[in-house]
C-alpha cells in the first residue's frame, strides 16, 4: 500500500500530466492554425481531420486523468500517441541546423513524458471500459 505522501505524488503527478495534454488539445480545437501549419511543414496528410481528432482525443484523455478514471488506459493512450508524435512532428532526422536541434530537444522530452505516463499506468489499476465507469474514478492507488 502507497503512503500518503506518495499518494500525494502521484495525484499532483498526474494533474500535471493532464494539464499538460488538455492546454494543447485545447488550443488544437479552438485555434487549429498555427498547428495546422505546423503539421503541413512535417508533409502530414489528411491534417485538418487528425489534428481535430488530435485535439478531441488530448482533451478527452486529460480530463480522464485529471478526474483519476481510466488512468491505467489513457495514460497507455497517450504513449501511443506521443510515439506517434515523436515519429511524425519531431522527426530530427529529417531536419538539418537549428531545427534539427529544435525537434531533437521536443523528441527527448517527450519520451520524458511518456516515461511519466509509463509509471503513472504502472501505478494504476486497470478497469474494463463500462458507460458506468466513466462516473467513477478509478479507486486506490
Amino acid at each position: 500500500m502507497a503512503s500518503a505522501s506518495s499518494k500525494a505524488y502521484i495525484t499532483i503527478g498526474r494533474l500535471l500530466l493532464a494539464l499538460y495534454f488538455f492546454v494543447p488539445g485545447l488550443a488544437k480545437l479552438l485555434a487549429p492554425a498555427s498547428q495546422l501549419e505546423m503539421m503541413q511543414h512535417h508533409g502530414l496528410p489528411y491534417a485538418l481531420p487528425l489534428l481535430y481528432m488530435a485535439g478531441i482525443s488530448q482533451t478527452i484523455g486529460a480530463v480522464f486523468l485529471a478526474s483519476g478514471r481510466y488512468v491505467h488506459l489513457t495514460s497507455l493512450g497517450f504513449v501511443l500517441y506521443i510515439l506517434l508524435i515523436n515519429v511524425t512532428m519531431h522527426d530530427f532526422w529529417n531536419f538539418t541546423g537549428v531545427e534539427a536541434a529544435h525537434e531533437l530537444q521536443n523528441h527527448i522530452k517527450n519520451l520524458g513524458i511518456l516515461a511519466g505516463l509509463l509509471v503513472l499506468a504502472g501505478v494504476s489499476p486497470k478497469r474494463k471500459l463500462s458507460f458506468q465507469g466513466i462516473l467513477r474514478a478509478d479507486g486506490k492507488m
